[in-house]
């Protein structure tokens, strides 16, 4: 039998990578807790890596995971004590092994001069030879100073990386059976209209509710299929934390709470980065050095906590530490300075703590390798609001802030509010749109102005007219309706000309060339075949606001 080398060799790449995170999180956890059971999980994990890579005939691999084993054997049977520098030690190796890894696709696997040492000083260690000193600095060099991204965390190039999940077979097998039911469906209908005698429209009608009933429940499937639990995402960041932590001086326990809550895995894949630049904040701004915490009552040990739970048809992803808080007074200089509002110090908290997500906001003293440009949290609300998801963030002086994402369950399908604006349609997702009304003839008249401030029912409410933001050609209707869409900092009216109803909307990525464009976070096809933009809400608010605030300024 011929054996699909290719085939193999990506089955070793994914269990690799899951594998190397496990030893990662369990090697942090054995820090903490010295449990016999952790060893044997992380001996196993080393010794699975050893006989896959002899599979896929990769030796320089094998014969630094047979080194690593080796450790790893003289700590499970008690020959060895756990302390800080041998997890260092066995840190460093698996960032080696990630490195063997990412050059698996190119061919070239072998072993540096950096990696041979790295060898030498666990063979050292494992027959007792250890220098404390410099050996002890070595493994203390490579584990404290943190990593800037994570780059074990992205091996693969964008065309090689290949997306992977685990699907019950139960779930196969019925999505087979709908597939079969969904042929017999069409074929009753296709027999129906290509027949002698046309049947009657019910039973037309019939048949091709039978067929979308089934459709339906085929896509509900798969929404399941792409659904992956939050608790693999948490764990990626175990390593991120106790490096940073320890750069830095301080001590900082990671808690995960909802780890089995499930989301769309291209949600998931797409809010790594955000939880990266928030942890990584709240760990350098936020959490307290041992000495201030101590000072202040606190324990030594801080906690940061990433928590996941449903709440009304969205997930709520919250980063929760519990260290000092927001300074009030040094978030109202900088928003002075940068002339984000004239009279900071008069914002509602909710508003004046949003400000820390704006382009350049920052309140470090100095610029360090993990904060102070300002870029941070900017691309936090970024991010996830091209998820089409909101963030808020709460704090309370001297205990800690609470950073909450609230997205979609998934990014594949919306509800979606159909408008037209000359011969085009726009989709508004559903759930931002508080009510639509008719234009007042006082905004009609002014026709030609692109924006402008509108009085609803005594509230100040900006509004854009799509016509002039898409530069559509065509003359306005002698009526044009108003679309009332929420969003966390206020609402906004977009003026369109006719409302098309409710419809579920398939989003359809946008190619690269058009990925930048301003207001716009996707396409969708219609049903009559033509392509119908998906608007981006919050982009939309602040499109509507800005000119009216740099005229205020």
């Amino acid at each position: 039998m011929e054996i699909d080398h290719d085939a193999l060799l990506q089955a070793f790449l994914v269990e690799c990578d899951e594998l190397l995170v496990l030893m990662e999180e369990q090697l942090v956890g054995l820090e903490q807790q010295p449990e016999p059971e952790r060893l044997k999980t992380i001996f196993r994990a080393a010794h699975t890596l050893k006989g896959n890579a002899t599979c896929v005939a990769l030796p320089s691999f094998v014969e630094f995971a047979h080194v690593v084993e080796d450790l790893l054997d003289r700590l499970r049977s008690g020959e060895l004590a756990v302390s800080h520098e041998i997890v260092s030690l066995l840190l460093s190796a698996v960032d080696v092994m990630r490195e063997l890894r990412a050059r698996v696709p190119g061919g070239q696997v072998t072993l540096t001069a950096h990696q041979r040492g790295l060898m030498e000083l666990m063979s050292r260690r494992a027959r007792k030879e250890f220098a404390a000193g410099g050996a002890a600095v070595d493994a203390r060099d490579s584990s404290t100073s943190p990593p800037p991204e994570q780059p074990g965390r992205k091996l693969l190039a964008e065309e090689e990386r290949a997306r992977n999940l685990r699907v019950g077979i139960n779930k196969l097998d019925r999505m087979v059976d709908l597939i079969g039911e969904l042929s017999i469906a069409q074929g009753g209908v296709t027999a129906m209209l290509e027949g002698e005698k046309w049947r009657s429209r019910e039973e037309l009608l019939e048949a091709n509710r039978v067929g979308e009933r089934l459709l339906r429940e085929l896509q509900e499937l798969v929404m399941k299929v792409r659904m992956v639990p939050l608790g693999p995402t948490f764990r990626q960041y175990v390593r991120t934390v106790r490096d940073l932590a320890a750069s830095q001086g301080k001590q900082v326990e990671l808690v995960f709470e909802g780890e089995d809550v499930e989301m769309d895995t291209a949600v998931v894949d797409n809010v790594r980065d955000p939880l990266l630049h928030m942890i990584r904040n709240a760990i350098d701004h936020g959490i307290e050095t041992p000495t201030v915490r101590r000072a202040r009552g606190k324990p030594e040990l801080s906690q940061l906590k990433l928590r996941a739970s449903h709440d009304s048809g969205s997930i709520l992803i919250e980063v929760i530490d519990d260290g000092a808080g927001l300074d009030k007074a040094k978030i109202i200089e900088r928003a002075r300075a940068l002339g984000l509002s004239r009279e900071p110090e008069a914002l509602p908290e909710e508003e004046l703590f949003a400000l820390i997500f704006e382009p350049g906001f920052s309140t470090a003293q100095e610029i360090t390798a993990t904060s102070g440009r300002g870029v941070g949290m900017d691309v936090v609300r970024r991010n996830v609001e091209a998820l089409r998801g909101k963030v808020t963030v709460q704090s309370r002086e001297g205990h800690g802030v609470t950073i909450s994402l609230r997205l979609p369950l998934t990014f594949a399908i919306i509800d979606g509010f159909l408008v037209g604006v000359g011969s085009e349609t726009y989709v508004v997702p559903l759930d931002a749109v508080l009510e639509c009304v008719e234009l007042p003839e006082s905004a009609r008249e002014r026709a030609e102005e692109r924006d402008g401030v509108l009085n609803l029912r005594g509230e100040p409410v900006p509004f854009l007219r799509l016509r002039h933001l898409f530069s559509h050609s065509t003359a306005a209707p002698q009526r044009e309706s108003l679309v009332i869409v929420q969003y966390q900092q206020g609402k906004v009216g977009l003026v369109v000309d006719t409302l098309l109803g409710e419809s579920q909307t398939v989003i359809k990525p946008l190619g690269t060339f058009f990925k930048e464009l301003p207001c716009i976070s996707g396409a969708s096809i219609l049903g009559n075949g033509r392509i119908a933009l998906i608007l981006d809400d919050a982009a939309l608010l602040r499109e509507a606001t800005r000119p009216r605030l740099s005229a205020a300024s």
